[in-house]
Order: C-alpha cells, then structure tokens, then sequence
C-alpha cells in the first residue's frame, strides 16, 4: 500500500489547523443566512433529485475528488493482503452499529427522556436513530480519511464493499428492528449517491493520473487541490445548517435530546474499531478510515427512508436530520484524536 502524500495537508497551515473554528463559524453562518434569505435556501433545497441536494452533492464531489487522484489501482490487489482493516470495518458496520444504535435509542426515548418527550414521538425519534445506525457511509468517509492521511486505495476498497452489503442487508435490518415488514428501499438514492459519491470522482482522478503520469507530478497536483477539499467541506456544513436553521432555532431542546444518543453512538463505535484495529495492529492509514467508515453515516439514504415510512415532517425524518448536524463536529473531533495518535500504530501490518 503507497501513503496518501501529506505535502497537501502541510501546506494548508494554519487554516487546516483551525478546521474546527472555520466549521464553527459555518454553522453560525448558515443558520444566519437560513434566517435571513429563506428564498435563497429554498432554491437549493429545491434542487433535489431522489433526495440527494445537487448542490450538496458537488461540494462533496469537490471534497471526494482529491483523494480519488491518489488511488492507484495497481495497488488494490494488495488489499487482500492486509484484510484487518476491512474485518474490523465490517464486523463494526453490520453485526454492531446498528443494534448499538436501536438499543441506545430505546434506552434515551423510553426511558431517560421519557419526562420529556410523549410516547408516540419517542417512538418516531428512536425509528429515525434505528435508521441512521443502519446506514454507514459512503461519501464523507473519503474526506475524514484524507484529513487523517488515510490510505486513498484502501478506503476506496472499504467504501465499496461496504456499499455492496448495504444493498442486501440494509432493508433487512431496518425491517427486524423496526418490526416493519414493508420496508421499500430508495434504490435510486443509493444509485445516485454511488455514481456521484464514488464513480465520477474515480472517473476523474483516474483521468486526471493518467494525465499526469508520473509518481511526482501527482503528489505536486494533489497538494495544490487539496486545500479546496476542505473549501467544500465548510461551505457544505454552512448550506446544511442553512437549510435545518429554521427547524435549529425552533426546536433547540429536542434537537439537544436527539443529539445526545448520537454522540454517545458515534464515539463508541468510533472506540471500538479504533481499538480493535489497535490490538490488531492494523498500519494508521488503514485504521483511521475503518473506524471513521462505521462512525459516520450515509444520512441521505436514512433521510430517504424516514420520509417514505413515516413522512417529510414526522420526528423520524427530524431525527435523521439531526444525525446530518451532529455528524461534523463529532467527526473532525476524531479525526484530530486520531492523528494525535498516529504514533501508536505500526507503519506496516503485522
């Protein structure tokens, strides 16, 4: 396996040093904008296609592109070679997470919260979290493993296995923990998002290392694009807290109780495969990107879901969209523990 370069990341300084202020400033700014120009956040809200925001969707792709450019494909074969990270990565996604989830949502909204909130919106809340936990990620997964020096090939190979179990196992399990048999899985937000998210821009840095050629002139061109990876990702957290900035401002305590089971989800999940990948011995570049997959989640295809079961405005649907806030802070708080102990782990597999 070849290391992403990290002449990109140095380069960035001080503005990829203050990652977390800029995102937070985002959040503000949206929520502002969400409140002073609706029209303008309901003409990007409108530009939607099986639920998937266009707009939102390139500045992914802007943010996935970079990383595509160092995947060399001469080397997937290796990843057979080094298969830990992928067990590790698996096993959380599909025999842990999602039951994690359901049992913490129960946990919060029949019993912990259950002064708060009334049974029947408890039961729509925990619906959405049994939706998140049953969708890991498919695109901002790319970004965390750039911003911790992950390895572009490998992580390409765990997103898209992942993605092919998603599409067998995903309904089934929503359909066991729910107790709904008629669950219709969005086939076309799934389609989408795996062309959008993960074909073109392979498409494009396949190209764009074909142009290139040699070894040196990619790493050069990758460092250069890179900085805009982040652009996208600020701007993309500033449209989406524009577009839930009405729904923040009026249901700051719900949106606080839905949070809390979400995070405590999401750095256990994160503890769990960062420390089996640890005690596997599992190379840094391979380990964060496995634990960073299970954590964050594939919040269209939940949003989607939530909608066509239970309705645009239902707490199932609110909930699935709280997932889509929390997400980001939590995630660049991982990815800075994670390279603050980048040193703990081997440089090759053992």
């Amino acid at each position: 396996m070849t290391d992403t370069p990290n002449s990109g990341s140095d380069a960035m300084g001080a503005f990829e040093r203050y990652l977390t202020l800029w995102v937070a400033l985002a959040m503000i700014a949206g929520i502002g904008i969400g409140t002073v120009a609706p029209g303008l956040v309901s003409a990007i809200a409108s530009a939607e296609i099986a639920s998937i925001n266009l707009v939102v969707a390139v500045l992914i792709w802007a943010m996935v592109y970079p990383m595509m450019v160092s995947v060399d494909f001469g080397a997937v074969k290796g990843v057979a070679r080094q298969p830990k990270g992928l067990i590790v990565t698996l096993a959380v996604n599909w025999l842990i997470k999602p039951f994690t989830m359901a049992f913490l949502a129960v946990l919060f909204f029949d019993h912990v919260f259950a002064p708060f909130i009334a049974p029947e919106d408890a039961a729509q809340y925990i619906a959405g979290l049994i939706l998140l936990g049953a969708a890991p990620c498919t695109a901002m997964v790319f970004v965390w493993s750039q911003l911790t020096r992950g390895d572009a090939t490998y992580t390409l190979v765990q997103v898209s296995v992942n993605d092919l179990i998603m599409v067998v196992a995903f309904a089934p399990i929503v359909a066991f923990l729910l107790g709904v048999t008629d669950i219709v899985v969005p086939w076309e937000t799934l389609a989408l998002a795996t062309v959008l998210y993960v074909v073109l821009p392979l498409l494009a840095g396949l190209a764009t290392r074909r142009v290139l050629r040699s070894a040196e002139r990619i790493e050069a061109y990758t460092a250069r694009v890179k900085p805009w990876s982040v652009v996208g990702l600020i701007l993309t957290v500033a449209i989406l807290f524009g577009l839930q900035g009405e729904t923040i401002l009026q249901h700051p305590f719900l949106i606080a109780l839905i949070a809390v089971p979400i995070v405590i989800q999401s750095y256990g999940i994160f503890a769990l495969a960062y420390g089996a990948a640890y005690v596997m011995r599992v190379p840094h570049r391979i380990a964060a990107p496995c634990a960073m997959i299970g954590t964050s989640n594939f919040f269209e295809l939940a949003v989607a879901v939530a909608i066509s079961l239970f309705g645009l405005n239902s707490g199932a649907a609110l909930a699935t969209v709280v997932g889509v806030l929390v997400e980001v802070p939590v995630m660049l708080s991982l990815v800075a523990f994670a390279n603050r102990t980048r040193a703990r782990f081997p440089e090759t597999s053992a």
